[in-house]
């Protein structure tokens, strides 16, 4: 499953010292064997909270920052090893926060086979402001919901034959860690262009993944599968912005068309 032994669910011990051996990482191909739809763009953005180090003189820095990572990366970072790895740097002695992104971008490009875009920041300076999710939200309770089964059937079109470009959006997406099976929150958002979608459908869809074992990454990329295949959107892009853990959160997104725009970052997160 991994290139190492996962760090999930298993008992560690914190190391203080610098250290790049604790990152671990699994296989894209795994999570994607399923999937009708490979053909996507995008990446996986990571923002971290808790980084901490030390200066030259001792002092303690604190930082924060985020990880770009691409969608065509052979891996994903397995997140409880990357929070091992950034907890190494606390007791360790760097000249400057620049050190710091220069020492993570090189580790991470190793260990992914990719170019890993790092930004690291003073906290005083840091640019993570809460925001609002853009588009129509279509969490709906009075509607039933008779099956919490993964069930990609349940898409469907509106009844209409309208041609639509829209943006729906839900808070209620869940899903469990595929190796603990801890419980994983995040909002959703799905844009497209095409024949409209059954916002009725969608909500059901989503709701049916409460119990659907699976990475962030990966849970993200069946979904726009899922709506490519069923429904066929000339332009579709998917993202999801999932809780903070463990002092990360990470929202991937995934396209059929270039996108730089970056998913923002939500209260919960």
């Amino acid at each position: 499953m991994a290139s190492k032994t996962l760090q999930l669910g298993r008992p560690v011990t914190y190391c203080e010292e610098y250290s790049p051996k604790l990152l671990r990482t699994v296989d894209r191909a795994i999570g994607r064997a399923t999937l009708s739809c490979k053909n996507f763009t995008g990446f996986d953005l990571w923002r971290l909270y808790e980084l901490t180090f030390l200066l030259p003189n001792g002092a303690p820095k604190i930082a924060c920052g985020t990880l770009k990572v691409p969608a065509d990366s052979t891996c994903i970072v397995e997140s409880k090893s990357l929070k091992l790895y950034l907890t190494s740097f606390s007791q360790t002695k760097f000249a400057d926060i620049d050190e710091v992104q220069r020492l993570i971008t090189r580790d991470l490009n190793e260990i992914t086979s990719s170019e890993v875009e790092v930004l690291l920041y003073d906290l005083e300076y840091c640019p993570f402001v809460p925001e609002r999710m853009e588009g129509t939200l279509i969490d709906d309770p009075t509607v039933s919901c008779g099956t919490f089964r993964y069930n990609p059937k349940l898409l469907e079109y509106a009844p209409n034959h309208d041609l639509v470009s829209e943006t729906l959006r839900s808070n209620c997406l869940r899903t469990l860690c595929p190796v603990t099976g801890q419980p994983d929150y995040a909002s959703v958002s799905i844009t497209y262009q095409g024949r409209q979608l059954s916002r009725r459908s969608l909500w059901l869809y989503l709701c049916s993944l409460r119990r659907h074992a699976g990475f962030h990454e990966q849970c993200v990329e069946m979904i726009y599968s899922d709506i490519r295949e069923m429904l066929k959107p000339e332009q579709l892009t998917v993202y999801a912005c999932f809780s903070r853990r463990g002092g990360i959160d990470i929202s991937p997104l995934r396209s059929n068309i270039v996108t730089n725009r970056l998913p923002p970052r939500l209260l919960r997160q």
